[in-house]
């Protein structure tokens, strides 16, 4: 057996698979997200470590006495700030959070190389800018961090004792030299840190350490080998078999993300694509990103008193309704990409006495899909050439947003088996990978696919008139957003 965590934002989901690679388990325990004032997005690291215990309760002790190894995944770009006792000096601060625009003024001042050192532009969401957020508006927490983690590293410390953490996740810090594969000097410099307060840097199927005895001891297992693991999207790849230069997933979480696998590094740093490490040695992948996917369903079902997202979808395939006059626009916690835009917020546009809830709900899988479909323009302009997708995450379980999906992508979807288990999957392959058992290209094969999806002629005409709207609607309101 093989144990993958992956520490979301809404969730901390635990799986187990067998030798086979079948899932024989899965569980979860639900997390929140604190918003203490406009533009922040925090978590208190702790919560992360009890949702943990509490998902790897609820697998079968029996099972659970015969995992061999244990990967991680996680959320990327969040700050997790330890003083030299190794306690949590403030709460993480999320990849969604937006209050870094002037330090990514600041990171390019004083160092004007950054786009070149790491290959990507420098955004608000990612956690250099956080550090240097730190350091100007909290200097009692600065003069007392002696190591900053990323979220699921933080679990491994936990864990195992060990500061570590694999290049998928780190390559969203800022601190990488993503082409060169190590921590950049000139970058953590910029921010005013060194090595010496980052955890060891490893590819995600390296073995970073073992179970701590007490630990183990919990969870009824041996001192199992955790290996490195994998940034939330890199480990959803390894899970789908997307490990082939033009490989690609649609990851459909509480954000949504469109990702290539590349066998080079290809930077893109005069636009929104980032360019990271795979989890994978060897290999590197382009994503866009939104930051609101399947959260916009959670909002609009909570908004119209469905409550259940699972409802909400039911009540309005049943219902017949191909279209609706209204727009969404998904930009609840700001946009990343194409926008770059953290005083984004999200809109509904165009109602009328008639609007309904399930118009609204309709408007909100369109806007989504929409979304969506603006990233994947960036991607493509910056020579990323996709055929069919694979679909993880828990938006995944939807063939009907998926048509909506493939029609205003204008791209086959596959699904696969385990696919909505997403990064969790993923990670307990590179717990296999990191016994040194078998290849990448036999532990990470595509799973049998479970369903297709090809875009509808009729409906993706539909999306594509009405996303000229949708794109005119943000660039008329933008100059409202931050005023």
């Amino acid at each position: 057996m093989y144990l993958g965590i992956d520490i979301g934002t809404s969730a901390v989901k635990a799986v187990l698979t067998d030798d086979a690679g079948s899932v024989a388990a899965e569980a979860r325990a639900a997390l929140t997200v604190s918003r203490p004032r406009p533009l922040w997005s925090e978590q208190d690291p702790a919560h992360w470590w009890t949702a943990v215990n509490l998902a790897v309760a609820q697998l079968d002790p029996g099972l659970r006495r015969r995992v061999r190894a244990l990967g991680l995944s996680g959320q990327m770009h969040g700050a997790v700030l330890l003083d030299a006792s190794r306690q949590v000096l403030r709460p993480a601060i999320l990849w969604n959070d937006g209050r870094c625009a002037a330090e990514c003024e600041e990171l390019l001042q004083r160092e004007p190389r950054a786009h070149a050192l790491t290959g990507n532009p420098i955004l608000p969401g990612f956690t250099a800018p956080k550090l240097a957020w730190v350091r100007r508006h909290e200097p009692e927490v600065w003069r007392r961090i002696d190591l900053v983690l990323l979220p699921k590293d933080y679990v491994r410390l936990r864990m195992t004792g060990d500061a570590a953490t694999d290049l998928s996740d780190a390559s969203g810090t800022l601190w990488v030299d993503v082409g060169a594969r190590r921590w950049s000097p000139e970058m953590l410099a910029a921010t005013e840190l060194d090595t010496r307060r980052m955890p060891a840097l490893v590819e995600g199927t390296d073995q970073t350490g073992l179970l701590s005895a007490e630990v183990a001891q919990a969870w009824g297992m041996d001192r199992i080998p955790v290996a490195g693991g994998g940034g939330d999207n890199a480990a959803g790849a390894v899970g789908v078999g997307v490990i082939r230069d033009g490989d690609a997933l649609l990851s459909l979480g509480t954000s949504g993300v469109i990702f290539a696998a590349t066998e080079a590094f290809r930077p893109n740093v005069t636009g929104t694509v980032h360019a990271f490490c795979h989890a994978l040695p060897g290999l590197w992948h382009q994503m866009s990103v939104m930051l609101n996917a399947a959260s916009c369903l959670d909002f609009t079902a909570a908004l119209t008193g469905r409550g259940d997202v699972g409802a909400m979808l039911a009540d309005l395939e049943t219902s017949g309704l191909e279209d609706t006059p209204e727009l969404f626009l998904p930009y609840l916690t700001g946009e990343r990409t194409p926008h770059n835009d953290p005083q984004a917020t999200g809109v509904f546009f165009g109602m009328t006495p008639s609007t309904d809830a399930r118009a609204l709900a309709l408007a909100t899988l369109q806007g989504v899909a929409m979304g969506l479909a603006d990233g994947l323009d960036v991607l493509q302009d910056a020579g990323t050439v996709l055929s069919e997708i694979s679909v993880i995450g828990g938006g995944s379980r939807s063939a009907f947003w998926g048509r909506i999906l493939a029609s205003a992508l204008d791209k086959t979807l596959v699904y696969r088996d385990g696919g909505d288990l997403g990064p969790s999957f993923g990670a307990a392959r590179l717990a296999r990978l990191c016994l040194g058992e078998g290849t990448v290209e036999e532990v990470c094969t595509a799973p049998p696919i479970s369903g297709v999806i090809e875009p509808d002629p009729v409906l993706a005409e539909l999306i594509a008139t009405k996303r000229l709207r949708f794109k005119r609607l943000y660039q008329t309101l933008q100059p409202l957003f931050a005023g």
